[in-house]
């Protein structure tokens, strides 16, 4: 008996050790440490943002056959588990599960045909699953070598964001430029390298874009507008270079980078990227199908710096354009968590429309923007801090004889950091209707949402 309280009393005192030096480590990680300094560890993280949204519908819209002018909707934008480690000195590994637009409408129309109900059980998947090998470390310059399930890709610093440091209520999605089409939910099958080379970070990959046949949904039809190809399958190709001129940025995850550093770091970044894709969409000419290739690249500046560390408060800005050329005559619809599920006034040529969707993506131009300012620490005493934000979309696709322009105002009450946070939007975007021109969409006016975000990360 003797024995088994000795064993048992040392088992308790390793145990005892180890949440210690997990503790000074960092008193907001949940971590358990493989080595005594901590350089080898494996870390949960979780996030979860809360929606409730009321919502004026475009025109013509149905919320399971009912029409509905404006909708109220609660939902979870985004549920995700990160484990990831590094599990020795050159070995790393990371994967995220999660959800993504779960609310009342979930699985319906996207995961059922004519023939099968929706079913609301089926959203929570892989996001990420990739582990990395390091070839070189010297100080902050490292080069790493990965594969598997991941976001690195080319486009933009917003082609592959972290979630739960985003100032604005949402990403720019349409900077994730394929999302649920030919990947899954922005993330693909491949291989790449990312590093840090003196002031300059780098990614580079080669990824196997999935089948659009296996997105969820019908198919596009083949038709006179381009639409991603179900033959001909082709690698995909990305790249994205990062000039670092003040503070180089945290590199552990592969692919995340951060939307806001409320003010506790100095960066300012400028970047460049692309991705490229031989014959992934296609599109019928006469009696011809014509094949084009995708070609998409962007140049963009970001800044996050402290205006007055004492105090707290910091400026967060980026400024980007984006050529996005789908093929010919492109467009896609999309809104975010849509509340709704049909429409009975439906626009030639395109599909979605209904609820909170708009023209998101498409063969053009786009000049997005965004800016924020963190006031004090303690602005409202225990309670936290506030900053307010903006940003707008500026897009020029082939299609709209009149220019898209979205517009988001908000406020983000800064509880814990990104730890905790509520945030309140209005956003403001246009609606279209068919043209007097063929396959040319012209405005019919605008339409607005309220959503109100609470977000809680560890």
């Amino acid at each position: 008996m003797k024995k088994v309280l000795c064993l048992i009393l040392m088992a308790s005192s390793v145990a005892m050790a180890q949440i210690k030096t997990v503790d000074e480590n960092n008193k907001s990680d949940i971590r358990y440490n493989l080595n005594p300094s901590g350089s080898h560890y494996v870390k949960f993280t979780f996030t979860n943002q809360v929606w409730l949204r009321l919502n004026d519908n475009n025109p013509g819209t149905t919320v399971l056959s009912d029409p509905a002018s404006q909708t109220f909707d609660i939902g979870l934008r985004r549920t995700r588990m990160q484990l990831f480690g590094q599990i020795t000195d050159r070995v790393f590994f990371y994967t995220q599960f999660g959800l993504n637009n779960f609310n009342k409408t979930n699985g319906f129309p996207s995961y059922n045909t004519t023939s099968t109900p929706s079913n609301r059980k089926v959203a929570a998947f892989f996001h990420d699953a990739v582990g990395e090998y390091e070839v070189h470390r010297k100080g902050n310059n490292f080069i790493r070598f990965g594969g598997g399930l991941t976001i690195v890709n080319g486009l933009s610093r917003f082609s592959q964001p972290s979630i739960g440091t985003i100032m604005t209520m949402d990403v720019p999605i349409f900077a994730q430029a394929t999302v649920d089409q030919t990947d899954q939910f922005s993330r693909k099958l491949a291989v790449y390298s990312r590093g840090q080379i003196g002031k300059i970070n780098y990614r580079v990959s080669i990824a196997d874009p999935f089948p659009i046949e296996t997105s969820g949904g019908v198919p596009a039809a083949l038709g006179t507008n381009a639409v991603f190809a179900q033959k001909k399958h082709k690698k995909q190709f990305d790249a994205l270079l990062i000039y670092n001129i003040f503070d180089t940025e945290d590199n552990t995850t592969p692919g995340y980078m951060t939307g806001t550093y409320l003010g506790k770091r100095k960066v300012w970044n400028i970047e460049a990227g692309f991705i490229g894709q031989k014959n992934a969409t296609w599109r019928r000419e006469g009696v011809d199908t014509i094949y084009s290739s995708m070609n998409l690249w962007s140049v963009a500046s970001y800044l996050d710096i402290p205006i007055n560390k004492d105090k707290g408060t910091g400026v967060s800005a980026y400024l980007g354009y984006f050529y996005t050329d789908y093929g010919k005559g492109y467009l896609r619809y999309n809104g975010s968590m849509n509340p709704a599920t049909g429409t009975n006034l439906p626009i030639t040529g395109v599909s979605g429309t209904h609820g909170n969707a708009y023209p998101m993506f498409g063969t053009g131009n786009v000049i997005y923007a965004q800016a924020g300012y963190k006031f004090k620490d303690g602005l409202i005493g225990s309670q936290g801090t506030l900053m307010p934000f903006a940003s707008v979309q500026h897009s020029d696709y082939e299609r709209l004889k009149d220019p898209m322009n979205l517009f988001n105002l908000g406020i983000n009450w800064i509880i814990k950091g990104s730890n905790a946070k509520l945030t309140l939007n209005y956003e403001n975007r246009p609606v279209y209707k068919n043209g007097p021109e063929v396959n040319e969409l012209g405005k019919d006016g605008r339409k607005g949402s309220w959503i109100l975000q609470y977000q809680i990360s560890i």
